[in-house]
């Protein structure tokens, strides 16, 4: 269209924006048929994993594809991170963006437990074995 009104030819258009002709009449005809200009490529990876990754994801839902790869690898998945990130992504099983909100707020809540705060090293370390040992 731009290069149309610009009454630009095809192969001074493809220079200028540093595309070969080959690809451009290509992704034109099949914009024409109506068939997407790329993809969709095949991802035998992806789809070999997906079943574990979303059983491991709707299991925890506050997990982040991290903790989904690792969880997937120790079940003997051969897969990288980007790909469970990818597979969470275009399922919806990512955790929204607030959650470092929600872990700062806790934390502050943990730090309110302490009616006054731990004055030597060794304090938080005591109170801890105290609470175990209370709790066997």
């Amino acid at each position: 269209m731009i290069r149309v009104e610009a009454g630009m030819s095809t192969t001074r258009f493809c220079r200028l924006i540093d595309m070969l002709e080959r690809t451009w009449r290509r992704r034109q005809a099949r914009g024409r048929a109506g068939m997407p200009v790329k993809g969709p490529w095949p991802m035998p990876v992806a789809e070999a994993v997906e079943a574990v990754v979303v059983k491991h994801a709707e299991a925890h839902p506050a997990w982040g594809h991290r903790k989904v790869w690792a969880m997937a690898r120790f079940d003997g998945h051969r897969v990288s991170p980007a790909t469970v990130l990818r597979i969470m992504r275009r399922r919806g099983l990512l955790p929204e963006a607030a959650y470092q909100r929600e872990r700062r707020q806790l934390a502050a809540a943990r730090k309110a437990a302490f009616v006054t705060p731990p004055s030597g090293a060794n304090e938080v370390y005591r109170l801890a074995i105290l609470d175990r040992r209370a709790w066997g």
